[in-house]
């Protein structure tokens, strides 16, 4: 027995000796470079073209066989005309690549953070949020963080992370560094994880063709003990134990992880913009997809949710394998229709962040230690360090969400039990409605009529102080601009579990111009909802 022992332990030593080792390096001349980075900015806008008409229709349900999802010859164009907002997390890329372009590859989170916070489009979410902060004052990595930005844990850096993987081709610790400097602008936890995952799908996409090596490459940076992992992971798992049926797969990931804990807009509800659940969608078109392109895309969209930066991560992380060049035509010439046209609130094209990411990655292949020449480039492959562990809501859990659909315009106070609240609601401007309504909006009748929102020429700024327990715990300002607004009027977590009372009052109320919606309040406790919770 003794002997046998030492038999099979010399047999693992002779075959660890004679395995292969990993490539150090990967060669690919200058041309297939700058195709699989004009693939990938490809992939990505057909893929947001291609999930538009069902974006967040289709919100815990997938869309079935049976709901046909368009595409054809002028399509991108004819959705380019009527919502250039959709393409927001193209022209978010765009803005971050252009400002690489023109700070150098060493530029810091607060130089990207101000290009980001100050472009003139418009945001939403975890992007808007951070918006916010920054044009308070409040910096990167600040203005990501779960205490400053209620949404810190939604998709925003995930679907607009491309452009990372897109400059450090086959390096993914360089992504991941890249991926520090912006996610923290506008996310933390799990939503930046999700920007981080997405760099590294795009730069293992350069040097790996098969979709399930590249999920497994781009996860080795996150975490094990991240519940970002957990989830991603969980797609893994079940492919394995439902190679066939993607489906299935989507029902046992809805199970485990179907519930938001942090976006106002969707705790409780079946809206779920959170960067994990998405991004497992992302790997779920991947891996059962099996590298076919139109398969791929149309798994991801028919997951649901934001289904369109889904699939246009995937087809973004596909047309990098392929390379623009082979891409079916019947997916490519729709997008080649705008290809030379400036997005909105930039003067950058698909052609022009192709160039901008060609001369990034050339840059950092040099900086890492590989080598450029005239017609090659080597690319150096190193290890992948795992990211500090980060978890938003810690002890923070969802307990009960109060509908109000409520007006104020003056005071409003309210009471609870647990240890945070989130006020879901936004400044609404009454210019340009009946006064019948307008007078009906006052006296707090709830209506389905449409009112004017945000006007970018408007400098009114709500202030509004929050009254913790009989403390002032803040003075919240709502600007009324669009791109200046809060998208919360007020929150505070981690407080002590118990009672609380909140009174907010408008230090400079215009009730005649003015007024503030309380759609909701969202408020947490320290320990997560049981059966038992309502009757205590």
């Amino acid at each position: 027995m003794k002997h046998s022992k030492l038999f099979a332990l010399a047999l693992l030593l002779v075959a660890a000796c004679t395995a292969p080792e990993a490539p150090q390096s990967v060669t690919l001349t200058r041309e297939q470079l700058m195709d699989k980075i004009r693939g990938g900015w490809a992939g990505q806008t057909i893929g947001v073209v291609y999930g538009a008409p069902t974006e967040f229709k289709f919100t815990g349900t997938l869309i079935p066989d049976s709901q046909p999802i368009s595409w054809g010859e002028g399509y991108v164009k004819y959705w380019w005309d009527r919502k250039p907002g959709l393409f927001d997390d193209v022209y978010n890329d765009l803005t971050f690549a252009e400002a690489f372009e023109q700070l150098g590859l060493d530029a810091t989170s607060e130089q990207l953070g101000m290009r980001f916070a100050y472009a003139p489009y418009h945001l939403a979410h975890a992007n808007q949020a951070g918006r916010y902060n920054i044009r308070q004052g409040i910096m990167p990595p600040e203005s990501g963080n779960w205490m400053n930005n209620p949404h810190a844990d939604d998709l925003d850096f995930q679907i607009e992370a491309d452009f990372v993987g897109l400059m450090s081709p086959g390096m993914i610790p360089q992504a991941l560094d890249i991926a520090t400097r912006v996610g923290h602008i506008m996310n933390s936890g799990d939503g930046f994880y999700g920007g981080a995952f997405v760099s590294g799908l795009y730069s293992a996409a350069f040097v790996e063709s098969d979709p399930a090596r590249i999920v497994d490459m781009a996860l080795e940076g996150i975490p094990e003990e991240s519940t970002f992992w957990q989830c991603v992971n969980d797609v893994r798992v079940f492919h394995k134990k439902y190679p066939n049926d993607w489906k299935q797969a989507w029902f046992e990931i809805l199970k485990r992880w179907g519930s938001d804990t942090g976006c106002p807009k969707g705790v409780f509800l079946s809206f779920d913009i959170d960067a994990k659940l998405n991004s497992a969608y992302v790997a779920m078109g991947l891996l059962y997809g099996g590298g076919d392109f139109g398969r791929s895309i149309e798994i991801a969209t028919r997951c649901g949710q934001d289904s369109d930066c889904n699939p246009a991560t995937v087809g973004g992380v596909l047309g990098v394998v392929l390379g623009l060049d082979a891409l079916p035509e019947f997916w490519k010439k729709p997008v080649m229709d705008i290809w030379d046209l400036d997005f909105e609130g930039t003067d950058v094209s698909l052609a022009k962040g192709s160039e901008y990411s060609f001369n990034q990655a050339l840059k950092l292949i040099e900086l890492n230690g590989g080598e450029v020449g005239e017609e090659e480039v080597t690319i150096p492959l190193k290890p992948v360090e795992v990211l500090p562990l980060e978890q938003n809501f810690v002890n923070t859990y969802p307990i009960y969400r109060d509908q109000k659909d409520d007006w104020m315009s003056d005071t409003y106070e309210f009471d609870f039990t647990g240890n945070g609240f989130v006020i879901w609601g936004n400044l609404v401007c009454l210019r340009g409605i009946s006064a019948d309504y307008a007078a009906r909006v006052s006296k707090k009748h709830v209506g389905s009529e449409v009112f004017a929102l945000a006007e970018e020429n408007d400098d009114y700024v709500a202030q509004i102080e929050v009254w913790i327990d009989g403390e002032l715990d803040q003075v919240s300002l709502l600007p009324m601009k669009g791109t200046s607004r809060k998208l919360e009027p007020a929150w505070k977590y981690c407080m002590e579990q118990g009672r609380h009372t909140v009174k907010m009052v408008w230090l400079n109320p215009k009730p005649d111009t003015y007024l503030l919606r309380i759609n909701a309040i969202q408020y947490y406790g320290d320990s997560p909802v049981t059966d038992t919770y309502y009757h205590n």
